[in-house]
């Protein structure tokens, strides 16, 4: 399955996000059977963590409304897969646990602007609901994801001291895992490669995972970057489908099918089925109208 290491010394694990990503800026409702047939081309493609949707008020995100069901049929079907979803406070991580899952990402952002758009609060009091949800569920393993950890729509780039004070206050609390979100595709490698190799340092027992969006061409060299200076887990999107709808100028995600095309290049066994992951976002192009960044499905359609 993606993610263990191997011969090929790939030590990281593809998470795939498109399933709550991907679909969450498309306006027009996904129909819940076109989402779980989607899920079910993906585990089938060997990606063994994908985050399935995500547990937000329906009326911010109409999309997700279907959640509960999303949830309660993919742990059905795939109980031996690491399932997943957003929460952005402690009710959603209460319906997400009430759904049957035991890990969730809690949303928010470095920039203050970003997270009264995303979520409706201060930075202070979306650590304090994470705190809340940790204190109430004990046992769900929560990775803290942090929006706008490069650059801010409102406010332009992001700095270090900021950053590394938020990590501070989240490990206080007992968060060990944290996904570094690219939230409008602002980074360039040798930020990457600085904000990855400084909070390593900071923060040795600490996972960081990295989440790139591909608004400006340089996910797939940022993602990879951040793989080489101690990057785990590696959040992409089939078909490069994405977008934030709180975040202006925030187009696609990383493509997973590309992303998994140049480790194989590059030598590294993901565990993933390339083919039949292309064959995954083949689908998602043809019954989801929206944003797409992968290349191969592009270059199918010039041929």
């Amino acid at each position: 399955m993606g993610g263990a290491a191997g011969q090929s010394g790939f030590a990281s694990q593809i998470q795939e996000v498109g399933p709550r990503d991907g679909f969450q800026i498309i306006e027009r409702f996904i129909p819940t059977e076109i989402k779980l047939e989607t899920i079910d081309l993906l585990v089938k493609a060997g990606l063994s963590k994908i985050q399935i949707t995500s547990f937000v008020s329906p009326k911010a995100v109409p999309q997700m409304s279907d959640a509960a069901e999303v949830t309660r049929v993919c742990l059905e079907r795939y109980p031996d897969s690491l399932l997943f979803a957003l929460v952005p406070n402690l009710r959603g991580a209460r319906g997400a646990v009430e759904a049957g899952l035991r890990e969730v990402a809690v949303v928010l952002s470095l920039s203050e602007s970003h997270n009264k758009a995303n979520v409706g609060k201060s930075v202070a009091e979306s650590v304090e609901e994470t705190k809340r949800i940790r204190e109430t569920f004990p046992d769900l393993r929560i990775a803290q994801d942090i929006a706008t950890a490069f650059g801010c729509p409102f406010e332009g780039k992001m700095e270090l001291p900021p950053l590394m004070e938020l990590i501070h206050q989240l490990s206080d609390i007992g968060i060990g895992e944290f996904t570094l979100c690219d939230t409008v595709g602002t980074a360039h490698p040798t930020q990457v490669k600085t904000v990855f190799e400084t909070v390593g340092a900071a923060f040795p027992g600490a996972v960081f995972n990295v989440h790139i969006h591909d608004t400006r061409n340089m996910g797939m060299l940022n993602t990879y970057i951040a793989m080489k200076h101690g990057a785990k887990g590696l959040q992409s999107s089939a078909g490069g489908l994405g977008g934030c709808p709180f975040a202006p100028g925030a187009s696609g995600n990383t493509a997973t099918e590309d992303l998994v095309y140049m480790l194989r290049e590059e030598g590294f066994d993901t565990g993933v089925d390339f083919g039949r992951l292309l064959d995954a976002a083949r689908f998602l192009k043809r019954h989801v109208q929206g944003n797409y960044s992968g290349h191969h499905i592009m270059i199918e359609e010039q041929e």
